[in-house]
């Protein structure tokens, strides 16, 4: 855990929601998540449950259709072009696929020093050698700046995307997926390389991820979305050991045990039906339909993230706060 709980980010209230055939779209609605300056908030759930979404509110790329972000005790309005530009200054990115994220008509060189451009940063002399110097930290060669992207490996390529998030030194930074395009035997070390560059430079993630033992491993907390909402909070070890929301007991019985013997004699919890429509969003609360467990009360009323017992947060209608 990082040594302050001095807040970086706070979001409050955020939805966003899209304009589609059909109706509306909520990808992401009504969610309060603090996160603190130095720590790693993991983000998980299923394909489609609007982390990717989430992740890109707090980067600054999407607008909030409702809430407030704020950064460092300062409310940020990416409703205005100067509060988003001034703010992508502080927050950056690493995305999900290193083939599609790079330029492929742009040299490394070119592609790392853009955003020092962009916010004038340096003299150009300086941004070349800066540029090397973040070849160097990510741990590629510094004869590679000249290269095209194509002429990499797609480890290599995400160690090239982490160098451009770098490039203008911000605090927080999104990490959206950026392992899993990745080879196996390759996922450990940009693990590894961002664990590392967050020791060294007091970086701030919320990593998004699938992967649950990833996420484990180099988060300080967690949050567990499904359909949009948070329903579940928690720092690494406790959600793992006290797990109070089913759909969160679902996820973590699917992780496979490196055993065979345990993995057999595992009890799996198994989540059946479908996933509701994010358009058309059930009444009360969006998992009952899908819960062993779910009563009228469920049915009936959306439940809210509440203290269950301290840092550990849920929103289920079956947890007493008071256990």
């Amino acid at each position: 855990m990082p040594e302050t709980n001095e807040k970086l980010l706070t979001l409050k209230g955020i939805c966003k929601y899209f304009k589609v055939s059909g109706g509306v779209l909520k990808a992401v609605d009504n969610i309060d998540l603090d996160i603190n300056k130095g720590e790693t908030v993991g983000l998980v759930g299923e394909s489609g449950c609007g982390k990717s979404t989430l992740g890109r509110v707090a980067m600054g790329i999407y607008t909030p259709t409702k809430g407030e972000l704020t950064f460092q005790g300062k409310k940020v309005d990416l409703r205005y072009g100067r509060d988003r530009f001034l703010y992508s200054k502080q927050a950056q990115i690493i995305f999900q696929d290193p083939y599609a994220s790079l330029d492929s008509r742009m040299t490394v060189s070119s592609i790392i020093a853009e955003g020092m451009e962009i916010h004038k940063m340096y003299d150009k002399q300086r941004r070349k050698e800066r540029v090397l110097e973040l070849l160097d930290l990510v741990g590629l060669n510094r004869e590679h700046a000249s290269r095209f992207p194509h002429e990499f490996s797609g480890g290599q390529r995400q160690r090239i995307g982490i160098a451009r998030a770098l490039a203008i030194e911000p605090e927080f930074i999104v990490c959206d997926e950026p392992i899993s395009a990745l080879d196996v035997s390759i996922q450990s070390q940009v693990i590894n390389l961002l664990h590392d560059l967050q020791k060294k430079l007091g970086l701030t993630y919320l990593f998004i991820a699938h992967d649950l033992n990833i996420v484990k491993y180099i988060s300080d907390r967690i949050a567990v979305m499904y359909l949009g909402n948070i329903v579940e909070l928690a720092t690494s070890d406790d959600l793992y050991k006290n797990t109070y929301h089913p759909y969160s007991r679902a996820l973590l019985s699917a992780v496979p045990v490196p055993d065979p013997d345990k993995e057999a004699q595992k009890n799996r919890e198994i989540i059946s039906g479908d996933v509701p429509s994010p358009i058309n969003t059930p009444v009360g609360c969006n998992f009952a339909g899908r819960c062993p467990q779910a009563c009228d009360v469920c049915r009936q009323k959306e439940p809210v993230l509440k203290e269950i017992t301290p840092g550990h947060f849920c929103a289920c209608h079956l947890v007493d706060p008071k256990m």
